[in-house]
């Protein structure tokens, strides 16, 4: 107890109540490549339909990645993607140039001061489709006709030595328009509208003051209405906060337009808009959030990114007090059809830079990580670089599509030589074929390889047994979504296969398309050459880790030792009693705990595990016997 200086009662209290932690075990991982979607950046995915929302349809370029992902989730509801990007060529597409802005850190690191020269807005990710987005926005200078937008002099007049005041009537209700006039040779020659105004029923008259000389005339020409302006309630004028400190004509619109279709099939549909967004760096809309527009674009759009203020707008992103934002379009300057986006393939170096993101198992929490149809040097990298370094996933891989595909006679052959391409652990599990399957986005049929799938078995076997569960045969090993095989391996196959630890996948009448397997790539003779060993010790592993930390900088005394103990006891007793070890035992006292232990600050304690083992092989015996034969002499 605490020290006290003085008489008196101190009361204190000890958690004792420490369990075992659950943890997650049906956590997917994989990297695609995909037409749309942030790049280099883990996005969590709960459904098919999320998959689209977020990375668009797969194409004939990035089917098999992007299918392996769909694969998975028709089993499971947990997966990080992380789209793969050839960093070298990508690009976004801009207002004026294509920019590569990869994902949020990228944006925010690179680009959001207004760095970029692509103009004032970027599509919101790399890739060719956003060259189909058009990007309009309106202030009350070019909304409606109510505003002027140029005027055109129609006498020059004579004996100008200074420059005249051009004064315009002004609106019945509204802003009067404000002009100055350009002189050469004594005479005007043309007048710069620098405040378009508003509320003008008609052209308001124009009138020439001093300056010296006489007779220059000229008329005003109202705007046209704005392309957009029917998707909008009202004409953006002057905020109610920005007007409270004296500032105005801070309001506009924005909207975003399917050009060509590439989004949505119908060319020319709105995609998203936002009305009554301000100019002002400091504006705040009725709810109390930004109203700024590079915020609100940059945190609402789907589609699209800020980039820079329109040219020669020294007034956006200023505080709004006392300040009367500019409004200097031009039909240029408000709509923008973007363009330079580019679209490329990852190379192997790329794919392996995005999966390096899964490496990390303290900041991210994986647990079946597929490799979809990613070539053997890919595979062999996520294997060693990931799986195994991480230590609590499974890399799940499968051959390459020209060893099962239309390869008739040679599958055996091809497949055992992608295996030889792989890391022999225990980390890692292989399947030895490829699904057809039907692609709804394209109307075609693809060959899909079969890791999402495996995969999403074990996802599937965790939410209806555990994972120390067997995720093959008849119960638990149903491939969903296949229309047939790329082959279907005979009982010769199948030995050959699995004894080079490849879980075959077959075709059974009656029963579907079942996986035949349960092996891990482990080529030594062991428990953890079964996927159902080694899931359940990564299980065991990491929540006993997650609870043993929790005996850090504590005294390595009985007390700590029999506390830990008995905080393991109950979780394995549990584990036992859901089938997945058959005993088990807990040392952690004096006799692995010695001085020399002790004085070195550290802990020990050795958990002993008999884990349960899948049926693989199943031998009945029919024996006949004659009528009179009694059993109980002849039975054993």
């Amino acid at each position: 107890m605490a020290f006290q200086l003085s008489p008196g009662v101190l009361v204190t209290e000890r958690d004792l109540t420490s369990v075992v932690p659950a943890v997650a075990t049906t956590i997917g991982a994989v990297v695609i490549d995909a037409q749309w979607g942030p790049s280099n950046e883990i996005t969590t995915i709960s459904s098919e339909n999320n998959l689209v929302d977020k990375f668009w349809k797969p194409n004939s370029t990035n089917y098999e990645s992007w299918f392996t992902a769909a694969s998975f989730l028709a089993y499971g509801n947990n997966l990080k993607v992380v789209r793969s990007i050839d960093d070298t060529t990508a690009l976004n597409a801009g207002s004026t140039a294509g920019v590569l802005i990869q994902n949020e850190e990228d944006y925010d690191n690179n680009h959001s001061s207004g760095e970029g020269s692509n103009g004032i807005w970027a599509a919101k990710h790399p890739g060719v489709i956003g060259n189909s987005l058009l990007v309009s926005f309106a202030d009350s200078s070019n909304y409606d006709t109510n505003s002027v937008a140029s005027a055109t002099v129609s006498a020059a007049g004579s004996g100008y030595t200074s420059v005249p005041t051009v004064t315009f009537a002004a609106p019945g209700s509204g802003v009067t328009a404000t002009g100055t006039a350009v002189v050469s040779s004594n005479a005007v020659t043309s007048i710069t509208i620098t405040n378009p105004g508003n509320g003008y029923s008609s052209a308001p008259a124009i009138t020439f003051s001093g300056g010296g000389g006489t007779g220059a005339a000229a008329t005003a020409v109202l705007a046209t209405d704005w392309t957009y302006k029917a998707n909008f309630t009202r004409a953006p004028l002057t905020s109610t906060n920005v007007s409270l400190v004296s500032g105005s004509n801070d309001e506009f619109h924005v909207i975003v337009i399917d050009e060509d279709g590439l989004f949505t099939g119908v060319a020319g549909t709105v995609l998203e808009k936002f009305e009554a967004v301000s100019k002002a760096s400091d504006a705040k809309g009725l709810q109390g959030g930004s109203n700024y527009y590079k915020d609100v674009i940059n945190n609402q759009s789907d589609f699209i990114r800020w980039t820079d203020h329109p040219s020669g707008e020294a007034t956006w992103g200023t505080a709004s007090a006392g300040t009367a934002y500019t409004s200097g379009f031009t039909a240029a300057e408000s709509t923008d059809s973007l363009t330079g986006g580019v679209s490329d393939s990852p190379d192997a170096g790329d794919v392996q830079t995005s999966y390096a993101l899964f490496g990390d198992a303290e900041t991210t929490d994986v647990n079946l990580v597929m490799t979809a149809g990613w070539s053997n040097v890919t595979k062999k990298w996520v294997q060693d670089n990931v799986a195994k370094v991480r230590k609590d996933c499974i890399a799940f891989v499968s051959p390459q599509s020209g060893s099962v595909v239309n390869n008739s006679g040679s599958e055996v052959t091809q497949v055992t030589g992608d295996k030889a391409a792989l890391s022999a652990t225990s980390y890692s599990v292989m399947d030895g074929n490829w699904k057809y399957q039907y692609d709804r986005y394209n109307d075609v049929f693809r060959w899909v390889p079969l890791n999402g799938d495996i995969a999403g078995l074990c996802a599937n076997t965790d939410s209806i047994r555990d994972p120390w569960y067997s995720p093959a045969g008849f119960n638990r090993g149903q491939i969903r979504n296949a229309v047939k095989l790329a082959w279907d391996p005979t009982q010769a196959d199948r030995d050959a296969l699995y004894q080079d630890g490849i879980n075959p996948v077959i075709n059974s009448p009656g029963n579907g398309i079942v996986l035949l397997g349960d092996k891990t790539l482990l080529s030594a003779p062991s428990a953890f050459n079964r996927i159902n060993v080694r899931r359940l010790f990564i299980v065991i592993e990491k929540a006993v880790a997650t609870a043993a930390k929790f005996q850090l900088f504590e005294f390595n005394d009985a007390f700590t030792r029999a506390q830990f103990t008995s905080l393991l006891t109950p979780f394995l007793r549990d584990v036992q009693g859901r089938n997945g070890i058959y005993d088990f035992k807990v040392i952690c006292n004096q006799s692995n705990n010695t001085g020399q232990v002790i004085d070195s600050n550290e802990f020990v304690a050795d958990i002993f595990i008999k884990p349960t083992k899948s049926i693989n092989f199943i031998q009945l015996n029919f024996i006949a016997t004659r009528t009179g034969a009694n059993f109980s002499e002849i039975g054993g």
